[in-house]
């Protein structure tokens, strides 16, 4: 390379949009950006994603480096804040996929669409976990509602009790988190 990677012209060079500075800035930190992505990896996300996204953002953000810090340093803040943002919302907007079960519980999900009924301890074993699977896509309140009325079977005035909610709060938060669990239902019918 005739200039010192990350001098100032080499920045200029990509503020102006020059390709072959952006391909060798990609070149460059594409290994430092791989291990940020594969040390803060969300559950679901694949890693050539994620530093594809951190790329964009770097790109997007160029105008804003003034080199306070060195480049590299810049680029794995903003590896890193892509990461955990990525975490953040997997967290706040948890799903359920098929391939996060296992194969007893595959078979028992089956079973359930199938709406045959269970025969065998390790299928009921295998419908709880299901179910327990299902019940972490809901926030923690309506996972405690459902848990309460659904599988410990207390009554609604009793679960408002327990909770500290309005007999009418229970009633809408369960009818809402049910509603949750069958569209989660419903996109595992449709990939399986």
């Amino acid at each position: 390379m005739p200039e010192e990677i990350f001098s100032s012209a080499w920045l200029q060079r990509i503020k102006d949009n020059d390709p072959e500075a952006a391909r060798e800035l990609v070149r460059e930190l594409y290994p430092l950006v791989m291990r940020i992505v594969y040390s803060h990896l969300p559950r679901r996300m694949d890693a050539e994603d994620l530093a594809q996204i951190v790329f964009v953002k770097v790109f997007q953000k160029i105008e804003q480096y003034h080199g306070d810090a060195p480049f590299p340093h810049w680029v794995s803040r903003i590896a890193v804040n892509t990461c955990l943002n990525e975490i953040r919302s997997e967290k706040a907007r948890p799903e359920l996929r098929w391939a996060d079960l296992s194969e007893d519980q595959a078979d028992a999900l089956d079973r359930v669409l199938e709406q045959k009924e269970e025969q065998s301890v390790d299928g009921q074993s295998a419908t709880r976990e299901l179910a327990r699977k299902l019940l972490e896509t809901l926030q923690p309140r309506d996972r405690t509602i459902l848990t309460l009325l659904d599988m410990e079977g207390h009554s609604v005035a009793e679960t408002a009790e327990m909770t500290g909610s309005g007999v009418a709060v229970v009633k809408i938060r369960a009818f809402r988190a049910r509603k949750k669990l069958r569209k989660e239902l419903e996109k595992l019918e449709k990939i399986r």
